[in-house]
C-alpha cells in the first residue's frame, strides 16, 4: 500500500507519519511506500520497512497536482490549507490553496483514469458552521460559515462529495475539532492561542489570552487527530451513504476551564504565566465557532476523543515533555 501525506510537514502530518512509521499497516494491508509532500520539503525518515519519497511542492501550482499522484497511491491524506486567520486576512491565497488546490488534486485523480480510485482523506474543519448554534450542534446542522476559511472548507467538502458520488475517489471528510495542545512554535489559526495558554505555561513561559474566559470550545489532541486520520483510511466507507462528511468527537470546554486543568495538572504558578492580551480579530473569529457537538455519527462509526481537559494536558505531557511538566510536579 502506498501512502500519500500532503502537508506532511505540519505538526499533523509528522505524527502521522510517524504513527505509520511504527506500525505500517492500514486495516490489514502492509504500507511499503510513502511519499510526504509540502511547500517545505518534510524530513525524509529512516525506514527499512519501505519507499519514502519527500516533495516540496506548492499544491496550487500547475502540474503538482499531476505528479503528486503519479504514483496512484492507495491513500490520500489531505491536510495542507491556508489556515484560519491567514485566509480571512488573505482572501485570494486562501481561494487559491484551499479550493482551486483541492480541485485541482481531485482533477488530477479524475484524469488518471478509470480504474484509479483512492481513498481520499481529507481535513476539513467545524469551521464550516456559524452562528446562531445550539447548545449542542448535531450531525445535521446546515453549513453557514462566518469566515472564509470556513467557506473554503465547505466547498471543498462538496467536491469530496461529488467525485465520490461518480467514483473518481473513495472520499471522507474529517470535520476537526482544535487540535490542543499543539506542539513546537504558534501558527497562524485563530485557534492557536488555546494552546498556548497551556503548552507555554508548561514550560514557564509567558502566554497571552486574546478572548475572553468565557469562551466555549471544542477541542481534541494530537494524538486524536491522528487516531482520526488512521481511522478514516480504514473505515468501510460504505456505512457513510452520500454523507461523507463527519464531525469529529471532541471535548467541549471554557477557556475558564483549560485554565483550571492547567493549575489542577502545573499549579498557579503555571496559570500566573497567562496574561490577557484582547485581540479583536481572534475574538471575532472564534465567536463564529460553536463550543459542542454532539459527534454522533463519528462516534457510532468508531472514532474516539478525549474526555476531560486534564487528559489532553496528560497526553501533551507524555507525547512532548518526556512526561513530565518542568514548571511544577504532575497531578495527572
Amino acid at each position: 500500500m502506498h501512502v500519500l501525506i500532503i502537508g506532511a510537514a505540519g505538526m499533523v502530518g509528522r505524527k502521522i507519519t510517524n504513527a505509520l512509521l511504527a506500525n505500517p499497516a492500514i486495516d490489514g494491508s502492509a504500507v511499503t511506500a510513502m511519499t510526504l509532500a509540502d511547500v517545505i520539503e518534510p524530513a525524509k525518515p529512516d525506514w527499512p520497512a519501505g519507499r519514502v519519497d519527500t516533495l516540496a511542492v506548492d499544491l496550487a501550482a500547475p502540474g503538482t497536482p499531476g505528479r503528486l499522484i503519479a504514483g496512484r497511491p492507495d491513500v490520500i491524506v489531505h491536510l495542507a490549507a491556508v489556515v484560519s486567520a491567514d485566509a480571512e486576512r488573505h482572501f485570494d491565497k486562501g481561494y487559491t490553496v484551499n479550493v482551486d488546490g483541492t480541485r485541482a488534486l481531485l482533477d488530477a485523480i479524475r484524469q488518471a483514469g478509470e480504474s484509479y480510485c483512492p481513498r481520499f482523506v481529507f481535513a476539513s474543519s467545524l469551521a464550516i458552521f456559524g452562528p446562531p448554534f445550539p447548545d449542542c450542534i448535531p450531525d445535521d446542522f446546515a453549513p453557514q460559515p462566518a469566515t472564509s476559511y470556513g467557506g473554503q472548507k465547505v466547498i471543498a467538502e462538496l467536491l469530496v462529495n461529488d467525485y465520490t458520488r461518480k467514483g473518481m475517489v473513495d472520499g471522507i471528510s474529517l470535520r476537526l475539532p482544535t487540535i490542543c495542545i499543539r506542539p513546537g512554535k504558534p501558527n497562524a489559526a485563530a485557534s492557536g492561542f488555546f494552546s498556548g495558554i497551556l503548552r507555554e505555561p508548561l514550560i514557564g513561559q509567558e502566554a497571552a489570552l486574546p478572548v475572553s474566559e468565557t469562551t466555549r470550545h471544542w477541542h481534541a489532541s494530537p494524538r486524536s487527530a491522528v487516531g482520526f486520520f488512521l481511522h478514516a483510511a480504514a473505515i468501510d466507507t460504505e456505512a457513510l451513504g452520500h454523507r461523507r462528511a463527519l464531525n469529529m468527537p471532541g471535548l467541549s470546554a471554557t477557556v475558564a476551564d483549560q485554565i483550571e486543568a492547567l493549575r489542577k495538572v502545573a499549579g498557579q504558578d503555571a496559570v500566573d504565566l497567562i496574561r490577557k492580551a484582547e485581540d479583536p480579530l481572534v475574538a471575532e473569529i472564534v465567536a463564529g465557532w460553536g463550543g459542542d457537538y454532539n459527534a454522533t455519527r463519528a462516534r457510532e462509526l468508531g472514532f474516539t476523543a478525549e474526555r476531560t481537559f486534564e487528559e489532553i494536558i496528560k497526553v501533551h505531557i507524555e507525547d512532548e515533555l518526556d512526561g513530565a511538566a518542568p514548571t511544577a510536579e504532575v497531578r495527572v
